[in-house]
């Protein structure tokens, strides 16, 4: 029986297993950008630097192009529909049986959070034998493990997805959580900046952060804070072992980073609001909060 990949990938544990034939490795690295005076927000793919250089045996997929829906998408990272996304694993050689390590590498302080999108996107679509390497590409070089500019041999696999609909929040779900007229256990997490939080949030939702002050990744060493510590952040929010936890963002990427993280601490039952805040402000019918 082959071993469990886990949660958070330590480098020394990936090295260990580069070889390891039915291990993919996957760059998943996407650099982000806003228009500031459109709102509009864009993409650029990382395989240029992927090309360049990567972890031996790693392929690469393009989450901004190839795994958001893209036929008249409801919001910009949306769940590709099963079919789509088991062809795009399929050619990137992720089959059933397939254990797969994600990393990305990008250039801002988002690191660990396209990877662990990934990492929820086979989640939710049953592949339960995916974890994110922890610190990415940036750790990685920088204890100076092996790299190469070599693509890896094609494989002939099949992967059959198995829509899990419990790892995935819809909007109905985040109203039902956060509404205090229904009966609920589940706890709401924004995964943003705590200004952001702040300043516009959901209704009855609570800040661990993913990103900036007080986050849940060490920005000088990109990897997540010990498993402990996390417990005690998302614990601190009111998530416990027996309840839901539901976490969201702005797009639906940093909430993935806070729902691996929440995972790795031990919380079984957690799903990603897809939608996130684009699609909650949206709909006006649907209320905001804020510090103000």
């Amino acid at each position: 029986m082959p071993e469990t990949v886990p949660t958070l990938v330590e480098p020394e544990w990936l090295e260990s297993h580069l070889h390891d034939p039915d291990l993919r490795v996957v760059d998943c690295t996407v650099h982000l950008t806003y228009d500031n005076e459109t709102g509009e927000m864009n993409g650029e793919s990382g395989r240029s630097e992927w090309n360049d250089s990567h972890i031996p045996g790693s392929v690469f997929v393009d989450l901004f192009e190839d795994l958001s829906e893209t036929d008249d998408p409801e919001y910009s990272f949306q769940l590709p529909a099963p079919e789509d996304f088991a062809a795009e694993m399929e050619s990137a050689g992720i089959g059933d049986d397939t254990r797969v390590v994600a990393y990305d590498d990008p250039r801002d302080d988002l690191s660990n959070e396209w990877a662990a999108r990934f990492w929820w996107m086979l989640q939710a679509y049953g592949h339960e034998q995916v974890g994110v390497l922890n610190g990415g590409w940036k750790r990685w070089t920088r204890e100076n493990r092996p790299v190469s500019d070599t693509s890896p041999p094609s494989r002939e696999v099949t992967f059959t997805p198995d829509f899990r609909p419990e790892r995935r929040a819809d909007k109905d779900d985040v109203v039902d959580s956060v509404s205090e007229e229904t009966e609920t256990d589940a706890c709401v997490v924004n995964a943003l900046w705590q200004e952001d939080y702040a300043e516009l949030r959901i209704p009855n939702s609570e800040n661990v952060p993913s990103v900036g002050d007080q986050a849940i990744i060490d920005t000088e060493t990109n990897t997540y804070l010990p498993t402990d510590e996390i417990r005690q952040r998302f614990t601190q929010a009111g998530a416990t072992d027996d309840a839901k936890v539901i976490t969201y963002c702005g797009g639906g990427i940093a909430a993935s980073s806070a729902a691996l993280a929440a995972r790795a601490a031990g919380f079984e039952d957690v799903a990603v609001y897809d939608g996130s805040m684009e699609e909650w402000r949206a709909d006006p019918d649907l209320p905001t909060a804020s510090d103000d």
